[in-house]
């Protein structure tokens, strides 16, 4: 069985969705490593106590990581059946996590809500995925 005939013909898209995804966790995994070095903090410690910045540097890259798994799955269900709907909406997820890091670096963690906008991918394709799952089922 070839995987090009069984996903969807549109399901590309999600696929780029996830190596932008990669390059973002990338990216916040940079900015650790490069404030490791700048506030001295030697691993396998996680946060300091005396450099909150270091900290909020950390969190960002922390809590994504966090729910990056959820996201993948989701995303991934979501894409099976609507892989545009999900290119889109995992687009802005992953755009919004770096709003939400780049809010954070500046050491206030409540302007790490710059990134609230990503809830709309996130839940997003979560409904999707409940979407196919009764599409799956047979109740709709």
């Amino acid at each position: 069985m070839d995987v090009l005939t069984v996903l969807p013909s549109n399901f590309g898209y999600a696929i780029f969705t996830y190596l932008y995804s990669w390059i973002m966790l990338g990216y916040l995994a940079v900015k650790v490593g490069g404030a490791r070095k700048k506030f001295d903090v030697k691993y396998p410690t996680m946060y300091s106590d005396t450099h909150q910045v270091f900290n909020c540097i950390q969190r960002a890259h922390q809590n994504t990581l966090e729910v990056y798994a959820q996201w993948l799955v989701f995303q991934t269900i979501a894409a099976l059946v609507y892989p545009l709907s999900a290119a889109v909406l995992g687009a802005i997820w992953v755009t919004s996590r770096f709003s939400y890091a780049w809010g954070y670096y500046t050491g206030d963690p409540s302007k790490r809500m710059y990134g609230a906008y990503g809830y709309i991918g996130f839940f997003g394709v979560i409904f999707l995925s409940i979407s196919v799952a009764l599409q799956l089922i047979g109740v709709y």
